[in-house]
C-alpha cells in the first residue's frame, strides 16, 4: 500500500486518534487555490454573517410589533404559560386547569421540554408576558440564522453559507413561528447545530466530535421528539462511512448513541418518576392520534389534516393520570385505524402531500392562516419560497455529490418529516426542519450559479474539509 492510500489523522487535542485506511480524504488545499482563507476572508464572512443576523433579527421583530396584542392560544399558550409556571415552581403542570377556579395541579408531558425552558429564561428575569415571549423568540430565530450560516460554510464553503442563513433570514416559513412563539422557533438552530456536527464529524471523525454530535442530538429530541430519528438516520450512518477500522465505527456509533441518551436521560427520569405508564420524552402521541384518526379526517376537506372534535370524543377517563389517558387515546386511535385499514394508504398520501405542500396547497394555506393564525399573505409567500428553495435544493445535491460530500445526513431531515407525519397528520409547520435542508442545499445551488455567471468556476470557497477558523 502507497503512502497515498494510508492517511494517519488525528483528532482535535483530547481526542483519540484514529487512523483512516483506503484512499486518502482531500484536505482542503486540493480543493480551492484559497486553502482554509486569510484572516481577511475569515473577517468579512464573520462581517456579513452578523449582518444578515441582524437583518433576521429585525424582520423577527417587525412582525412582533406589527401585531403587539397578540394573545397566546394552542400550543403558544401552553409554552408561555408552561414557562411562567416553571419558574414560580410548579413544574410542568397542565396551564389551562392550572387557570380554573379552584387551580387543579395535573402532572403535564404533552410537549417537549426545551422550549418551556428557553421561555422561562425571560421569565425568570421578570420578562413573563406573551409579547416579552415573542421577542425573545425573534432572538433564538436570529441566532439560529447565524448557526445555518455557519452549518453551510461547513458543508460548502463560505459563500454558500451566506447564502443559506440569508435564506433563513427572510423565509417566511421560518420566521412567522418565531412571530408565534412555538416551539418551531428553536428548530433551525437545533437542527442546524446537529449539521454543524455532522459534518464536523465526517471530515474528521473522532471521540469528541461524536460525542458533540451525540450530544446536540439530544438536545434536539428535548426541542423535537420526532428528531430521535436522527440518531439512525444520521449518528449511526456517519459513524459507519467514516474512515476508521470498523471497530472504531461501531464503538463512534454506540458513543453517539450514548451521548444523546444521557442528555436526555435527566427529563426521562423525571417523567419515570410522576406518571404510572412508561413515559420518555412526551406523552403527546396519543391525544395526537386521536385527533388526527376519525371520519372527518379520513375523508372530506380534512382528509389528511386533524379535528380538535375527534380529540374531544376519544373515550377518555379525565380523572386518570396523564399516561392513562394517553394510552387510553392511542388505543381508541388505532382501533379506528384497523376498522378503516383500507382507506388508509390514501390518508397516508394526503398526510405527505398536506405536509409536502403536494395536497391542496392553497387550501392548507388557509388552514394555517385561520388554525395555526399565521398572516395569509405571507404563507402565501412562504408557499411561492418553498416550491422555489426545493426544486434548487435538487441541483445542490447534485453539486455535494459531485464534490464527495454526503448528502444524506441533510435528506434525512424530510425522511425524519415524512415519518412524523404519517404517524401524526400533515402540518406546514412540522416540516421547519426540512425546510432548513432546503436552505442549505439551495444555497449550495445558487453559489454554484453565481459562479457561472461571473464565469470564474467553481466558487474559490467552497471547500470539502474547510476547518472553522475559530
Amino acid at each position: 500500500m502507497s503512502s497515498s492510500e494510508r492517511v494517519e489523522a488525528r483528532s482535535e487535542p483530547g481526542s483519540a486518534a484514529v487512523t483512516i485506511t483506503g484512499e486518502a480524504r482531500a484536505t482542503p488545499a486540493e480543493f480551492t487555490s484559497t486553502g482554509v482563507g486569510t484572516r481577511r476572508d475569515i473577517r468579512r464572512f464573520r462581517m456579513w454573517l452578523g449582518a444578515i443576523t441582524v437583518l433576521g433579527f429585525g424582520i423577527r421583530l417587525a412582525t412582533v410589533l406589527g401585531r403587539p396584542h397578540r394573545k397566546p392560544g394552542g400550543d403558544a399558550f401552553y409554552y408561555h404559560a408552561a414557562a411562567n409556571l416553571l419558574v414560580t415552581g410548579h413544574g410542568f403542570i397542565d396551564p389551562w386547569l392550572y387557570g380554573r377556579h379552584p387551580p387543579q395541579v395535573v402532572q403535564m408531558a404533552d410537549w417537549p421540554p426545551l422550549f418551556v425552558f428557553v421561555l422561562a429564561t425571560t421569565s425568570v428575569v421578570g420578562l413573563k408576558t406573551f409579547f416579552a415571549h415573542r421577542v425573545w423568540c425573534c432572538v433564538i430565530g436570529a441566532v439560529g440564522v447565524t448557526v445555518c450560516g455557519m452549518a453551510g460554510r461547513e458543508i460548502a464553503g463560505r459563500r454558500a453559507g451566506l447564502i443559506a442563513a440569508f435564506v433563513v433570514a427572510v423565509y417566511p416559513n421560518i420566521w412567522m413561528s418565531d412571530e408565534l412563539a412555538l416551539s418551531e422557533s428553536l428548530t433551525p438552530l437545533l437542527v442546524a447545530l446537529v449539521l454543524l456536527g455532522a459534518y464536523r464529524f465526517w471530515k474528521q471523525p473522532g471521540i469528541r466530535r461524536m460525542l458533540v454530535l451525540g450530544a446536540v442530538t439530544g438536545l434536539g429530541m428535548l426541542g423535537r421528539d420526532e428528531l430521535a430519528l436522527l440518531v439512525p438516520l444520521v449518528v449511526i450512518p456517519l459513524a459507519l462511512v467514516a474512515k476508521v477500522r470498523w471497530r472504531n465505527r461501531l464503538a463512534l456509533g454506540a458513543l453517539g448513541t450514548l451521548a444523546a441518551l444521557t442528555v436526555i436521560a435527566p427529563w426521562v427520569g423525571y417523567n419515570m418518576s410522576r406518571f404510572e405508564r412508561p413515559t420518555f420524552i412526551s406523552s403527546g402521541l396519543g391525544i395526537t392520534l386521536a385527533s388526527a384518526n376519525c371520519d372527518a379526517t379520513w375523508s372530506g376537506s380534512f382528509e389528511g389534516y386533524w379535528s380538535h372534535q375527534c380529540a374531544l370524543d376519544a373515550p377518555i377517563d379525565t380523572r386518570a393520570d396523564r399516561s392513562v389517558q394517553a394510552a387510553q387515546a392511542q388505543t381508541y386511535a388505532l382501533d379506528y385505524v384497523r376498522a378503516h385499514k383500507a382507506r388508509l394508504w390514501r390518508v397516508e398520501l394526503a398526510r405527505v402531500g398536506r405536509a409536502f405542500g403536494g395536497f391542496h396547497p392553497m387550501f392548507q394555506v388557509k388552514l394555517d392562516a385561520f388554525v395555526e393564525t399565521r398572516p395569509y399573505h405571507w404563507a402565501l409567500v412562504g408557499l411561492g419560497m418553498y416550491y422555489t428553495l426545493f426544486a434548487l435544493s435538487l441541483g445542490g445535491s447534485t453539486a455535494l455529490r459531485r464534490r464527495g460530500v454526503p448528502v444524506f445526513p441533510l435528506w434525512a431531515l424530510g425522511l425524519d418529516v415524512v415519518a412524523t407525519v404519517l404517524i401524526s397528520f400533515g402540518n406546514t409547520r412540522y416540516r421547519t426542519s426540512f425546510e432548513v435542508t432546503l436552505a442549505l442545499l439551495a444555497a449550495i445551488e445558487l453559489d454554484v450559479l453565481w459562479s457561472r455567471l461571473r464565469r470564474t468556476g467553481p466558487a474559490p470557497d467552497t471547500v470539502v474539509g474547510e476547518q472553522p477558523s475559530s
